[in-house]
């Protein structure tokens, strides 16, 4: 059996490093300045199943109880010849051989239809909900998942991006275009722009018109903050407190190119139980 390695006199033994990823805080200028310790929540391990789980139960708890009318197919005037006659035990139009109302005929009730009382809500435990959130945060550091998602943006950027509180006071749309200019990532949003399309479907008829792709999520400390960026195509901003699951991976895919202002990274470390860095 060895002996445990000892330190030589003189030096001091090798503290163990910090597992936290650690990123630079990017000026309004784009320029890197000093470096910030993220959550632990950003190393978490990708489950991707949990994400799905995660975003498909959000979703669930927005669907709203509808049904079939009860007279639904059933509206007609008919009669049963009775068994016996030869043909089949389908219900007829008055003075008419054409099957109706019947599930198997046209314009007949569908045989099992949606009902009010059906629970469409999803249940997840609160752990795997947990879980799911952090695994949704680690993600956030892959350039090769947003990537996949379709994000345009530069091989030399370090994902997440973490800006300097001023970004929280951008008001108009023009700053916001300079900015992410300058980050190169204006491209993004133009392919949000390009990307925005008629919906296929019925949807159209019902106020749901047209489809834009998702494209950066900017997260802020408290609401109405960084207004300048509202209006960009398929961008979204929402404050650190309300941030979720499907925010950062919507549709359940993981890896949405989300850019944290600095006091937001602080309030989410308050939020996730963690001290100061």
């Amino acid at each position: 059996m060895t002996a445990p390695d000892h330190p030589e006199p003189g030096v001091a033994p090798k503290e163990p490093s910090d597992p936290r990823p650690q990123v630079a805080v990017l000026g309004v200028n784009g320029k890197p300045g000093p470096r910030l310790t993220l959550p632990s929540a950003f190393s978490s391990p990708l489950r991707p199943d949990l994400v799905q789980r995660a975003v498909v139960a959000a979703r669930s708890h927005r669907i709203q109880p509808h049904g079939t009318s009860l007279t639904a197919g059933a509206r007609h005037s008919v009669e049963w010849s009775g068994k016996g006659h030869g043909v089949a035990r389908t219900p007829r139009l008055m003075d008419s051989n054409r099957g109706a109302q019947a599930p198997n005929t046209v314009g007949g009730r569908a045989a099992h239809p949606p009902k009010v009382e059906r629970i469409w809500t999803k249940k997840i435990n609160r752990t795997e909900r947990r879980l799911a959130f952090a695994s949704a945060l680690a993600a956030t550091r892959e350039p090769a998942l947003a990537r996949a998602r379709g994000h345009h943006l530069p091989a030399s950027l370090h994902l997440p991006l973490v800006l300097e509180d001023p970004v929280e006071e951008i008001r108009t749309s023009a700053d916001a275009r300079e900015l992410l200019q300058k980050l190169k990532l204006w491209t993004e949003v133009e392919r949000a722009r390009d990307g925005t399309h008629l919906r296929a479907g019925r949807g159209r008829r019902r106020g749901r018109v047209r489809r834009t792709p998702r494209s950066l999520l900017i997260v802020t400390s408290a609401p109405g903050k960084a207004r300048g960026f509202w209006n960009l195509s398929g961008v979204d901003v929402v404050p650190v407190l309300r941030l979720a699951t499907e925010d950062l991976a919507p549709g359940g895919d993981a890896g949405r190119l989300t850019l944290f202002s600095h006091a937001a990274v602080e309030s989410l470390r308050a939020r996730l139980g963690e001290g100061a860095s």
